[in-house]
């Protein structure tokens, strides 16, 4: 889509987009053309800029004049639906007795105080900056489009219709998208291995970082993979460059940052005279409040999904039934609980929370290698292994068993869920299998739990420690062993039933590490990548894309559940990266350097990309709660959602998402944020953000939750007012339409 406004870029644009990306790592002169704003009074639009364009305007013809002043008439101010078909019924019911008479009355949009702009042009920018935007918005948007529906990931349904209505296309509803696993029936094994379907006998091999499909190894030799897409670098680097500059641009830079602006004043505006409405229909909803809506942590690491509090207990309870069995080999030597214990010089008994020392605090600020330590109890790396690892000298028993009970503990609470990440770090083949036997054997299901795969960037530490030969070997081992599973399930049984449970990737380590390789088309291939040095992010983040798009369309041939890529993104760092999640990610966490780039927090407004952010952690690595941007993405209207990161190091109770709502709201309270108790707006974010499958969803949020606006949100399951999803959906379609508008004339 969008091919007929999207020119290609020539050198100069190519050399300006290498520039851009150079000086996120280096103190060039052009870091000055592209400096982002987020204060108020730093407004691109100055008394020069404006001097100049009313000279440009007198010196204008008077038949260029009459084409703008047209122009400016036929903007609309208002849109309350996206584009239909004509004869086609809206998505959007008006407020009236015949809507509510076909509607069920949960669904029906009460009578409420809209927000309009009234007169003849709307933007806040120039005529002729904003057909420069239009142009540059809906080709991003394209960008981001292509990709996903390449990679069987989400993107909303009325982006897609104002995308098509601009090339004057008819919408039709796409049937690709991910693929989830069905909920466990009553009765059914979740573990059950006995209706794998048959091996292809297809021959997986890696090329330039990329697996390759091919009908066997004879095809391979002959280079004739099978017929799925496998993306391309060349066409991935233009898009990004065109991005890079697309972000540095003046007018997009200050047209974006007024619409944001607008944005969080409309918000302030409509809670200020539909507050007690909103309130007045959450409190004709029966049964249904802030601790009984479904929550989902979206963002959780498995080694520490447990409050200190739980990993205390559980130590005193293990060294009381363990302590005379083996536990640990060090340096060949087998040890017992006792005495390893003895050779810490310490005693279970005596342990407290203070002397655990998981909990991390203003020493962590800014230091990621002090945050990392907070793993080992008692800043003891044995107790790491032995209570927090899955390969040891007993299998990883005790922190199977610490996480059933964290998943026990979500199954007693009932509206709780969460979606743990596990570790596979890519230094060799056996990884998956041993991750697979754990999971199996000491059966870590539980109903409340979805599992992702988290995958460290530190080639660098392994390829120092000469565990691999190149970058392209930890591609290698990333993949190609799921890629086997999926080609010959019968060959790996537990891998195959491990990978039903998996619902997506995600990509961590310390952003704030600047690796100063730019990527691009002369960056060294994977397997050319030898030397010491970590690639960048934006290199780690398409070559796991790229893997993901290759192994999400083999698996939906095969009737199979697909993954979502979800990496960490925007904590710290250059803000490529979050331009690198734009193209390649269904949602990221963190994303707290949105605020630095007005152009891309509009993007992901536009595209509605979900953020799951985690305040109390980034309060304790990179930015004070008081200064975290989450209450401001909120009333812009940005899809962020609340997550936990790491309970051990943060969280003080056993219902942790809640902990961190409450803390919230408490700090929050004197900017007047409603998000614990005034509705669930935050929560449903999750919910959907979130990889359940699709029965539990329609059980959680409504048969409906699918459809964009007030039509999709049934408030009787997620106590969120219908005014304030009409106004959301209303305000996010008047943005796509002014862009829409912008192209008309094209």
């Amino acid at each position: 889509p969008g091919s007929h406004l999207a020119p290609c870029l020539d050198e100069s644009l190519r050399s300006f987009a290498e520039k851009v990306f150079a000086s996120e790592v280096k103190d060039e002169e052009v870091r000055g053309e592209i400096s982002h704003f987020d204060v108020e009074d730093i407004c691109p639009i100055s008394r020069t800029e404006m001097t100049v364009h009313m000279m440009l305007q007198e010196a204008s013809s008077a038949v260029e004049m009459r084409k703008k002043l047209i122009r400016m008439k036929t903007m609309k101010t208002t849109a309350l639906a996206p584009p239909v078909a004509p004869g086609a019924v809206p998505s959007l019911p008006a407020a009236t007795e015949e809507a509510t008479s076909i509607c069920p009355q949960y669904q029906a949009v009460p009578d409420f105080q809209r927000v309009q702009i009234t007169g003849d042009y709307a933007s806040g920018v120039t005529v002729e900056d904003f057909e420069v935007v239009c142009r540059g918005l809906y080709r991003a948007l394209c960008i981001r489009e292509k990709n996903m529906q390449q990679s069987l990931q989400r993107f909303p349904k009325t982006p897609s219709q104002y995308l098509r209505s601009i090339e004057g296309e008819p919408w039709k509803p796409s049937d690709l998208g991910p693929v989830f696993t069905p909920p466990v029936k009553e009765g059914q094994d979740p573990l059950d291995s006995g209706n794998l379907p048959e091996d292809l006998g297809y021959h997986v091999q890696m090329k330039d970082g990329i697996v390759y499909v091919y009908a066997d190894k004879a095809a391979a030799d002959r280079n004739e993979p099978k017929d799925l897409p496998y993306p391309i670098l060349e066409n991935f680097v233009d898009d990004m460059n065109f991005l890079l500059v697309l972000i540095a641009q003046g007018p997009v830079k200050t047209y974006a940052h007024r619409r944001l602006k607008f944005l969080s004043s409309k918000f302030q505006v409509h809670e200020m005279l539909n507050e007690m409405e909103e309130m007045k229909e959450l409190k004709n909803n029966p049964h249904r409040d802030f601790y009984n809506c479904r929550k989902v942590d979206t963002h959780i690491h498995a080694a520490a999904c447990m409050n200190q509090k739980h990993l205390l207990r559980f130590i005193k309870k293990s060294y009381c039934v363990d302590a005379n069995r083996v536990v640990y080999n060090a340096q060949g030597k087998q040890l017992t609980l006792k005495q390893l214990f003895q050779q810490l010089k310490l005693h279970p008994y005596d342990l407290t929370v203070d002397s655990l020392d998981v909990h991390a605090g203003r020493q962590t600020f800014q230091r990621f290698d002090k945050f990392n330590d907070k793993y080992n109890p008692v800043g003891a790396s044995e107790l790491r292994d032995l209570y927090l690892k899955t390969e040891n000298a007993i299998n990883g028993e005790y922190f199977a068993t610490i996480i059933k009970e964290v998943g026990s503990d979500l199954e007693d609470a009932k509206y709780q869920h969460t979606e743990p990440r596990l570790s596979i770090y890519g230094r060799s083949p056996e990884e998956w299998p041993k991750l697979a036997r754990w999971f199996n054997t000491h059966r870590v299901y539980s109903p409340n739990m979805k599992w992702m795969i988290q995958v460290p960037r530190i080639y660098d530490v392994f390829r120092s420690k000469n565990f691999l030969p190149h970058f392209g070997k930890m591609l290698e081992y990333i993949f190609v062993p799921v890629f086997e599973a999926t080609v010959n399930p019968q060959a790996h049984k537990e891998l195959s039933v491990f990978l039903r449970h998996i619902t997506g990737f995600d990509s961590v380590d310390d952003e704030s590490k600047h690796s100063g390789h730019m990527f691009s088309t002369k960056s060294p291939k994977p397997e050319e990548w030898t030397s010491q040095k970590n690639p960048s992010y934006t290199y780690y983040i398409y070559y796991m894309y790229a893997n993901i798009l290759v192994l999400n369309n083999l698996r939906r041939q095969r009737g199979m559940n697909t993954f979502l890529f979800r990496p960490h993104c925007g904590e710290a760092g250059a803000i490529t990266h979050l331009l690198a999640a734009f193209m390649t990610a269904d949602n990221i966490s963190h994303g707290l350097n949105l605020k630095k780039s007005p152009v891309l927090q509009y993007l992901y407004f536009l595209a509605r990309i979900p953020i799951a952010m985690s305040p109390l952690s980034n309060n304790s690595l990179f930015l004070e709660y008081a200064k975290n941007p989450l209450l401001d993405f909120h009333q812009k209207g940005l899809m962020v959602s609340l997550s936990t990161d790491d309970p051990m190091q943060f969280h003080y109770t056993k219902r942790v998402l809640s902990h961190e709502g409450g803390v919230l709201q408490c700090v929050l309270s004197h900017e007047g944020c409603p998000l614990p108790h005034r509705g669930c707006p935050v929560p449903r974010r999750g919910v959907l953000q979130c990889l359940l499958s699709h029965e539990e969803k329609v059980k959680f949020l409504g048969e409906k939750y699918e459809e964009d606006g007030p039509d999709g949100n049934d408030i009787r399951k997620t106590n969120v007012a219908q005014i304030r999803v009409a106004y959301r959906y209303e305000t996010w379609c008047y943005e796509l339409n002014l862009i829409a508008e912008g192209l008309k004339n094209e």
